[in-house]
């Protein structure tokens, strides 16, 4: 019986449709290093790698806004305003109360209802994630700099190391076990492990919380059976200040007791204060409104996204990063000391000179330089 044969170039382009098909779905589901390269590369986009920076804060702070601008316009980056929310508007049923207990100050349900506001405008927009801010934060000129070590210690804690069996760098990770160790070894900066790329976000692909601006954070605790362990120690970075202009809320200020001079560390958050500087991804914008949004609002919304992080007060523990000293950092502006806050008391004083909380070469208090395109930055806290 004659056995019938497709001719040569038909049987050639049948291969060569497949390789092509083939090579189509690999590049689209196996990240490639120009891939990840762009990945990276987003951090020096507009908006840090994320999809938007949103800056929550009431519209009557025109000079909060108007300082906002210009230090985004001189770090080439968008921003846009989320209308912050006078607490005494806000009536007791909108207020989520699963168990009994008295109305917080108008002060603090304020900040709480304009950070959801933020929060659901992510998961509303569909936003893949968004960095949200309060309108007096600053930050240094080497901010993308920064951000960019910032992805590659997050990669290194949260993405599977490359390799046959899907493992980690941090033994703890994704959860520690019962017989984990309370602390592990450092992970150093300069020998970070190699780990699959990630596919979504340049900080990696699992995280819900990235906690970036605040004014204090405790490694996790060696009891903590709920957080991991592993910790990115970067030294001798240049954009830390010395140990002597470094404070905290938080104590023992484990950063600055233990490590030497111009350290950063980046970890998992435990017990954060302040939420000056923050990014949420899509999944974790919907998990915000789940567990803080919709739970007892019990406490100022700082307290609450530990409660988030960690699993506790009828939470469930989620996946938040964060790194020492914070990238955020309070502006204090000349002036009246009343206008600092309008959630605290501040008093009746008045400050003199503008400063900003650890920050080297602080946007802010550079803007005549970085507007006269002189390229003499000044170092606030220059090494003594």
């Amino acid at each position: 019986m004659a056995v019938r044969r497709h001719p040569p170039t038909r049987t050639y382009a049948a291969v060569i449709i497949s390789a092509i098909l083939l090579i189509y779905l690999y590049s689209n589901f196996v990240p490639t290093e120009r891939q990840y390269h762009a990945l990276i590369d987003d951090i020096d986009n507009s908006t840090l790698g994320f999809q938007e920076i949103l800056v929550v804060g009431l519209p009557s702070r025109t000079d909060r806004r108007d300082g906002m601008l210009l230090q985004a316009a001189l770090s080439d980056i968008n921003i846009s305003f989320v209308d912050g929310v006078s607490g005494s508007s806000i009536p007791d049923k909108a207020i989520p109360a699963t168990s009994e207990h008295e109305r917080m100050n108008d002060a603090s349900l304020g900040s709480w209802s304009a950070h959801m506001n933020a929060i659901q405008e992510v998961v509303r927009r569909n936003l893949t994630s968004a960095l949200i801010l309060e309108d007096d934060t600053d930050w240094d000129v080497r901010l993308k700099h920064q951000l960019r070590d910032f992805s590659l210690s997050t990669q290194a804690l949260t993405q599977p190391l490359l390799g046959p069996s899907e493992a980690y760098a941090d033994s703890t990770y994704p959860t520690p076990s019962i017989d984990s160790p309370g602390v592990i070894a450092d992970l150093s900066f300069d020998l970070l492990p190699t780990t699959i790329l990630p596919e979504i976000s340049p900080y990696g692909d699992n995280w819900d919380l990235l906690w970036i601006g605040h004014c204090g954070m405790h490694f996790p605790f060696e009891d903590n059976r709920l957080v991991p362990k592993g910790r990115v120690i970067h030294r001798n970075d240049a954009s830390v200040a010395q140990k002597q202009y470094l404070w905290t809320l938080n104590i023992p200020f484990t950063l600055k007791e233990r490590y030497p001079e111009h350290t950063r560390a980046v970890h998992h958050a435990q017990e954060g204060v302040c939420s000056l500087g923050y990014a949420v991804s899509q999944k974790g914008a919907q998990k915000l409104l789940h567990e803080i949004g919709l739970k007892d609002v019990t406490d100022g919304f700082d307290t609450l996204l530990r409660f988030f992080c960690e699993g506790a007060e009828g939470r469930k523990r989620h996946e938040c990063l964060t790194v020492q000293p914070a990238l955020f950092q309070h502006h204090r502006a000349a002036g009246p000391l009343s206008a600092l806050s309008d959630v605290g008391d501040h008093g009746t004083g008045f400050r003199d000179v503008s400063s900003t909380d650890m920050v080297r070469w602080s946007v802010r208090l550079n803007a005549d330089a970085l507007l006269a395109g002189s390229g003499e930055i000044i170092d606030q806290y220059p090494d003594v």
